[in-house]
């Protein structure tokens, strides 16, 4: 199975973010990520034997965290791996402090990880080249109070996602 951690978008905030992805990919070129996949990554793990899932999970509800609000406040291009993304300025404190939870737990579950440092973004366009500008962002709400773990397939049409668990956030 091929799992990561995940923020999902509320319905809104999806379609805004897939409407501006579409403008940004006429400057850019590249493939819009389709509107029902646009995701924050907290951790991926990749192929995960099936009976290392009850430890995936474990690690989840061990990992905890703060609910709290996600500013989409910028916009950039990866030139080392051809993405237009959007996310914040700085990465909330409660997300970060999420993100770190969660690397712990899957460490001590024994699970693979990404070397890779978190940074909070959201990839919404594939295959892009630099783009001379890009539109400006609209105002996102994007309240986190869950977090999933996600079963990806990829297929010729894209990657299809598949909830598997949702974590709760303590509220405020």
């Amino acid at each position: 199975m091929r799992l990561f951690f995940a923020l999902w978008p509320p319905r809104q905030a999806a379609s805004a973010l897939y409407e501006w992805a579409a403008q940004a990919s006429r400057l850019s070129g590249g493939r819009v990520a389709r509107r029902e996949t646009i995701h924050l990554t907290l951790a991926f793990l990749g192929e995960v034997e099936e009976e290392k899932l009850p430890s995936v999970i474990r690690a989840g509800r061990g990992a905890g965290g703060q609910a709290h609000s996600l500013p989409i406040e910028q916009a950039r291009h990866w030139s080392h791996n051809r993405i237009v993304w959007a996310g914040p300025n700085e990465t909330p404190a409660a997300l970060m402090a999420l993100a770190g939870n969660l690397k712990r737990h899957l460490e001590r579950e024994g699970l693979p990880l990404e070397t890779r440092a978190f940074q909070a973004h959201i990839t919404l366009v594939r295959k892009a080249r630099e783009p001379r500008e890009l539109p400006p962002l609209p105002a996102i709400e994007w309240p986190v109070g869950e977090f999933v773990l996600v079963r990806s397939a990829l297929s010729r049409e894209g990657s299809s996602y598949e909830t598997i668990e949702r974590f709760a956030l303590d509220q405020k």
